[in-house]
């Protein structure tokens, strides 16, 4: 179904966008004119002059009938202005709008939208009614807040049991991401997400008795029998660039935010900062103390790796992790992070 067809189609329900039931159509030709009427009392005339005009017009296709109009297209929107009411004061109103996006063609009369989509095998059209209802742009941006929390797996791709010293715990170990991001719609419910963040990460030791300290060649963890530590943790901070493809389900189907979401991509990100920090207090009694290092020397400068989001309605979760390690090479254990959250 083109768009010029189902334009001048609708173009008789003009009348009607604005009441609740849809019009029956009764077609006839009247001697030197073409009558369409609709509803109780409307009707579109076109007067041609005589017999010869009328097999003109007969003869002529769809697209020489719009050409003939001469009419302007939006060149940012990309909408077409069919019908306006022009009114006393000069100002005018649009009445009926047509969009074509490739096999997407959208048209509003008045508070009515109609919209086609053929990229399936068929062809499927949707009536609303809801004139409050925004057209969704081709492209926006956005700022999100990812919550999560970390962990690393080994080169047997396990968590780290707790007799390592370097097993993180998971109430603790947070992962903050303040991500600036954008999607461009490639096609109805098919999404291409990109932006750039910051991420905080947190790893926080199970064992509080094991200090991260910065020895001459690699990172080391002491044990401390000389305090009574009751926080141990190691801190990272990078700036990320992250890109996505997002399939929307909800939005395939004409649901809205209801549908099931998915979306996954690489990133990549450079290190802005890193240390360790011990928190404790001696033996006799003192007050709390604490213990910073910057260990960073020993962190991958770089990191890489595959985010995935899952979501439902307004309720999206992510997982993150790590290609390459998140030490140097023989500076510290061979160790991917991992993160699982939820996106704000």
């Amino acid at each position: 179904m083109k768009k010029y067809l189902l334009l001048f189609c609708l173009m008789a329900l003009v009348q009607v966008a604005f009441a609740a039931e849809m019009p029956s159509f009764d077609h006839q030709i009247n001697k030197d004119s073409v009558i369409v009427e609709f509803g109780k009392s409307g009707r579109v005339v076109i007067i041609v002059d005589s017999k010869d005009d009328f097999e003109k017009l007969k003869s002529m296709n769809i697209n020489e009938i719009i050409r003939s109009l001469d009419l302007e297209e939006n060149e940012d929107t990309g909408e077409l202005t069919i019908v306006e009411i022009r009114k006393k004061d000069g100002t005018t109103k649009e009445v009926v709008k047509v969009r074509e996006d490739g096999l997407e063609t959208e048209v509003q009369i008045g508070g009515m939208r109609v919209y086609v989509d053929e990229s399936g095998e068929n062809t499927k059209v949707k009536i609303e009614t809801n004139k409050s209802k925004k057209q969704e742009p081709p492209f926006r941006t956005y700022f999100n807040i990812d919550l999560g929390v970390n962990n690393y797996l080994n080169p047997d791709g396990q968590f780290p049991s707790s007799d390592n010293p370097y097993a993180v715990k998971g109430w603790g170990s947070w992962n903050l991401g303040l991500n600036w991001m954008a999607a461009q719609r490639i096609s109805k419910g098919f999404y291409w997400d990109f932006g750039i963040g910051f991420q905080f990460y947190n790893f926080k030791f199970e064992n509080r008795d094991f200090q991260a300290i910065r020895g001459d060649n690699q990172i080391e963890f002491i044990q401390r029998n000389d305090v009574n530590g009751f926080k141990s943790k190691i801190s990272a901070s990078y700036i990320t660039a992250m890109t996505m493809l997002e399939l929307d389900f909800g939005k395939m189907n004409d649901n809205g935010r209801r549908g099931l979401r998915i979306a996954a991509g690489p990133y990549a990100g450079y290190r802005l900062g890193g240390q360790s920090k011990y928190a404790y207090k001696e033996l006799g009694g003192s007050g709390r103390k604490k213990d910073k290092q910057n260990t960073g020397l020993y962190l991958n400068n770089f990191r890489y790796g595959v985010r995935g989001e899952i979501g439902v309605g307004r309720v999206t979760f992510f997982t993150t992790y790590d290609l390459n390690t998140l030490f140097q090479e023989n500076k510290g254990p061979e160790l991917n992070p991992i993160t699982f959250g939820i996106v704000f």
